[in-house]
Formats: structure tokens, C-alpha cells, sequence
């Protein structure tokens, strides 16, 4: 069975969402939309490409500010599934509704969170499924884009980060408090130490956020937008990773590659090789839209479900708070 998709949205990152669909077999990429008629979409009118025909799948590629209203629009027209890009909505209280407004529609919704989707952390959860690190004790990520540094920084491709009042955390950081949780679950608390260090933009662009585990472990995002670090692509894994157990340690290089190096040893088995990835980061965005698809078909849940992401929201939350009160914070999902 062929699905039909409508993407909403035709700005820089929807390029990625929209080869995704183009890519696979089973996908027809039936209608876009965007308001600004220099994008070439079918419609500029959302109301247009909705009575246009029925969807299967509506891919919300756009800003925040139109999330809410993209996804109350297409509600009536009984779409399979909503995905809906990050950051979702304006605000936590908009898309803790508009969550709810899907769930008494009946309608899956789903946030496009797609690093946790990038072949390298899906390698790493394997492993620790497998126990091959035994008891995992700290995990490190070092983000380091290096794409912050001076008067212009952002502008050649989302000049809009100059002016977002929060950013490490809000846009980029997220990522990893999702990916965090896919791979460790949930913490007990959070402490974060955030700063501004190009005076250019309005948002913070470095900065620590610590998560600690019931069993003692603990996860850092260790981030700063205006360093770089070993590799010919800052933007392919966006950093590099330490996952440290009392049995091994895990390792993610620049190039995509992870290798496991057992405890006492100075030998690594390779557990990813580096490729040549097409698409964005890993091709994690077709990852995500190819894991949509194969839950729809197979009748099996879908990961990024809105209800669940909201604590990855409600944790950047705390995350901010705990900055402005400079102490750790507990958090309680229940």
C-alpha cells in the first residue's frame, strides 16, 4: 500500500523531510505547502492542499509559530498520523493542548526528534542493551559545532538563531536530553550551567547540562556552538561521545565511526563503521520518517510520540530553571 504525504512547510530543514519521502518505495510525496509563494510548493494555503485530497501522513516542516494551528487545521480531515517538527509549538502550555486535541481526535502525533534516530547512538543503545559495557557509569557528549563564532554567525543558514532568546538548550540541546533518555531513561535531577559567549546573539551558545540516574550514573552535554573538534564535518554527529561502563566504554569519533575498547584493554571491535551517509546527520531524518512508516504498516508504536515528548520539554524547562537558581534540580515524571 502506497501512503500519501503532505508536507507543510518548505524552509531550510524541510529539504531533508521532503528527499526522506522522495527516497522511499512505499511514499508518494502527493502536496506541499508553503505561504511564501517564492518557494514553489503546490499551495500557499494550508485550507487548499488539506481539501486537496486525504493524507495519510501530514509532515509539519515549519516554524513553531505555525504548529498549533497546522495541526488543529488538518484534525478534522482524520489524518493517519501528524508529525510535527521541533521546537514543538510556541510553548510548553500550546503543545501540552494541541497534544491533547490529537489524543481525543484519535490522531497520532509525533515530534520529528530525529538524532536519537542517527545510526551511531543507535549502535550505542545496542551495546548497552547487550551489556557490553556492563554497569554503565557516565556518559559524555561534547557538542561542538563551530558554526558560532563573530558577528555572523547563523546567518548563511538559520540567521533566526541570532535572536532566539534561549538556544543551546531550546534548539539544539534538546536533542540530547531526548537521545539521553532513549538511551538511559529518565533521571532523578538535573543541573545546568549555561552562558552567552558571542555577544551577537540573545541566547546562550554554550554551556553544561548534568543528568543523574538512580543507580549513580550520570549523562553530560558538554556544548559550545563556537568550537569545532576532529572531524571534515562539524555537522555529522554535531560532536563526539563517551559512554564509560565498569565493563567498557563506547566511543563515538567525528567521522560516524563507534568502537567498544573493553575495560583493562587497549584493543577496539568496531561497532559502526563510518559512511558516506546521505541526508542529514546520518540520514537520521529518513530513519524517522522510515520508522513511521513501518509502525504504521506493522501496527507497532511509534517512538516521539507528543505525549512522551513533553518531558523532554518539561526537562529543557528545568534545565533554564535550574540555570537562573544555579543548583541542581530533582525531577519526578510521575
Amino acid at each position: 500500500m502506497t501512503l500519501r504525504v503532505g508536507l507543510i512547510g518548505l524552509g531550510y530543514f524541510a529539504q531533508f523531510h521532503r528527499s526522506a519521502w522522495e527516497r522511499m518505495d512505499d511514499v508518494i510525496l502527493s502536496a506541499t505547502c508553503d505561504a511564501d509563494p517564492d518557494k514553489g510548493a503546490d499551495f500557499t494555503d494550508l485550507c487548499a492542499m488539506l481539501t486537496s485530497g486525504r493524507f495519510d501522513i501530514l509532515d509539519i516542516a515549519g516554524p513553531p509559530p505555525m504548529h498549533a494551528a497546522a495541526i488543529r487545521a488538518a484534525l478534522p480531515r482524520s489524518p493517519r498520523v501528524i508529525i510535527c517538527q521541533k521546537p514543538f509549538c510556541t510553548s510548553l502550555e500550546e503543545a501540552e493542548a494541541v497534544t491533547a486535541e490529537a489524543e481525543a481526535a484519535g490522531v497520532p502525533l509525533l515530534v520529528h526528534e530525529n538524532f536519537r534516530f542517527q545510526p551511531w547512538f543507535r549502535a550505542m543503545k545496542q551495546a548497552l542493551n547487550a551489556g557490553r559495557i556492563g554497569t554503565l557509569r557516565n556518559l559524555t557528549f561534547r557538542m561542538r559545532t563551530g558554526d558560532g563564532q563573530g558577528p555572523d554567525a547563523y546567518l548563511a543558514r538559520q540567521p533566526y538563531f541570532q535572536t532566539m532568546p534561549r538556544l543551546l538548550i531550546h534548539e539544539t540541546g534538546v536533542h540530547y536530553i531526548d537521545t539521553f533518555r532513549y538511551l538511559l531513561g529518565d533521571p532523578t535531577g538535573l543541573y545546568a550551567d549555561l552562558r552567552r559567549l558571542n555577544p551577537a546573539i540573545r541566547g546562550e551558545d554554550a554551556g553544561h547540562l548534568i543528568f543523574d540516574y538512580a543507580n549513580g550514573a550520570r549523562a553530560m552535554l558538554d556544548g559550545n556552538r563556537l568550537l569545532d573538534f576532529d572531524t571534515d564535518d562539524t555537522r555529522r554527529t554535531f560532536g563526539e561521545a563517551l559512554l564509560e561502563g565498569d565493563a567498557g566504554t563506547i566511543d563515538l569519533r567525528g567521522d560516524g565511526m563507534v568502537t567498544l575498547r573493553a575495560f583493562g584493554s587497549q584493543d577496539r571491535k568496531t561497532l559502526l563503521e563510518p559512511q558516506d551517509w546521505p541526508g542529514f546527520a546520518g540520514d537520521s531524518v529518513f530513519a524517522l520518517q522510515r520508522h513511521v512508516v513501518d509502525a504504521m504498516a506493522r501496527v507497532r508504536p511509534f517512538e516521539n510520540e507528543a505525549r512522551c515528548y513533553l518531558d523532554v520539554m518539561r526537562l529543557a524547562e528545568l534545565a533554564y530553571a535550574s540555570h537562573g537558581a544555579k543548583t541542581w534540580l530533582p525531577w519526578d515524571n510521575g
